[in-house]
């Protein structure tokens, strides 16, 4: 199966979140698989061609694309993501990508993903390459599903291909203005109240891809179910509630070649499921860094997030003296809005034997809270995915998290499912459901047994890009079918 992977963002070239490591794991992953895969994006100042290896395509100069009266001329380099044999194709015009950030609040932002878009298409028709899937993400893609079916059906190459768009944020709809709609090439016929393309009085990105997709899926069982409520489809519950039917969710993966205590050479001491009790001696590690004393019976609960009010910690504020009168301690690693800063800084003051707080991003670190703590935190109050809960559960240590999105499908809670659970998980968003939680994970830590148990359970789960690879072929199948019948 000849899959298009259009993208804004894709690791190791850029990232800003979650899309990025999607677009640097799935494709491997599909090619793995046995399909032929080609991933676009475009070329940020930010991505040296020279450290990434990355050819510029001869035949593929100067290439003129139309963004509404102009022509924009683009060049495409071309290399493989690291350790495959996927290619990738980058869209090179620096008036529109050499920016500070990979995304602008700019008046022209509307045509920097325009061209991206066109330019896809024209590439692959260069190319001959007819993709049966194109599979588009977030909505700096969506509205590839509509060129192809409005603007480039007369080309045969693209008559048996299917679109499938993934929403990692339904908070991020791509809404501009109708002139927009020009720009895009696309008819005005389809922009009007309630229309395809019209959103609010605006020219939608996002919903865009959502009408004209074959096939629309989401990084989460429950957040496929939770973006077609009204609490969290920002205003867009209704267009997905209207496709229900092909709307799917399915788990992003981690990279277990790099989150895997087995082989990771950024913590100390390396352990597995059989060797559990090399983890404690990354807790001592992990509380020597963190200049807080060990104590083998009192529980660590590690926080790595950023700190912003999507992220829950705010929950923790009102809570943390009875927190640390409990035999608990709190290793925080964060960035992000100062009031939660001085939150984590104020406490690590406050509490000196028993919170620490580093401010800012450190992956060694990361990887050591992860591996040395017994607990991780992760209290959101919206979460689509989630990596962390993976990585923690996949270390041994036992997720305490909010009940939504990706959290809900990856952590069951120890008592809900009857001493059956790989965590502890809890409702309401509010302070005392949290402190709750808590206390019951400091019930469970002390039965030495019990604990060992949940965290073998975690453990023996796959959250590799392997098993989430084969619901996506699953879906593109699916697409396939779908597009045959229209």
């Amino acid at each position: 199966m000849k899959i298009a992977f259009a993208t804004s963002e894709c690791v190791p070239y850029v990232k800003t979140g979650g899309l990025a490591d999607v677009g640097g794991a799935l494709p491997k992953a599909l090619a793995q698989a046995g399909c032929e895969v080609k991933v676009f994006l475009p070329l940020y100042g930010s991505i040296s061609t020279l450290d990434h290896e990355l050819i510029l395509a001869e035949e593929l100069r100067n290439i003129q694309v139309r963004i509404g009266s102009q022509l924009v001329a683009v060049n495409i380099w071309y290399g493989k993501l690291p350790q495959s044999q996927v290619a990738v194709y980058f869209i090179d015009c620096p008036h529109y990508y050499h920016r500070p950030h990979p995304y602008t609040n700019d008046p022209d932002e509307d045509e920097r993903f325009i061209l991206l878009q066109h330019t896809v298409i024209q590439i692959l028709q260069r190319y001959n390459w007819a993709p049966d899937i194109v599979h588009c993400n977030d909505w700096h893609t969506g509205l590839l599903p509509a060129l192809l079916k409005l603007n480039y059906n007369w080309d045969h190459l693209f008559s048996a291909t299917a679109c499938i768009l993934s929403i990692h944020n339904i908070g991020y709809q791509g809404r501009f203005g109708r002139e927009s709609v020009g720009k895009a090439g696309l008819p005005y016929d389809q922009y009007y109240p309630g229309g395809p393309l019209e959103f609010d009085d605006s020219f939608c990105f996002l919903k865009t891809g959502i009408m004209y997709s074959e096939i629309i899926s989401t990084v989460s069982e429950t957040y496929a179910h939770e973006i077609q409520t009204a609490a969290y489809g920002a205003g867009m519950e209704g267009v997905l509630a209207a496709r229900s039917s092909d709307l799917s969710g399915i788990l992003n993966g981690i990279d277990t070649e790099v989150w895997n205590p087995q082989k990771d050479k950024l913590i100390p001491h390396r352990y597995s499921a059989r060797s559990l009790a090399r983890k404690k001696k990354n807790k001592q590690a992990l509380l020597e860094q963190a200049k807080l004393p060990f104590d083998e019976d009192v529980a660590v609960l590690g926080i790595v997030t950023r700190l912003t009010k999507q992220k829950g910690i705010e929950l923790l504020q009102p809570i943390i003296h009875e927190v640390m009168q409990l035999p608990l301690q709190i290793v925080a690693l964060g960035s992000g809005e100062k009031e939660l800063e001085d939150f984590l800084k104020w406490a690590a003051l406050t509490y000196k034997d028993k919170f620490s707080a580093c401010i800012g991003y450190d992956n060694e670190l990361a990887h050591l809270i992860t591996a040395g703590a017994d607990m991780f935190l992760m209290p959101s109050l919206y979460e689509p995915c989630g990596l962390n809960q993976m990585y923690s559960l996949n270390y041994g240590t036992v997720p305490i998290v909010r009940k939504t999105g990706g959290l809900a499908d990856t952590v069951k809670d120890y008592h809900e499912y009857y001493g059956e659970g790989n965590g502890l998980a809890f409702n309401d968003f509010t302070p005392h459901a949290l402190y709750l939680t808590i206390l019951r994970a400091r019930d469970l830590f002390q039965n030495k047994q019990t604990w060992h148990e949940i965290m073998q359970r975690g453990m023996r789960q796959d959250f590799s890009w392997q098993a989430s690879a084969k619901r996506y072929i699953e879906l593109y199948k699916k697409a396939k079918v779908r597009h045959a019948d229209l």
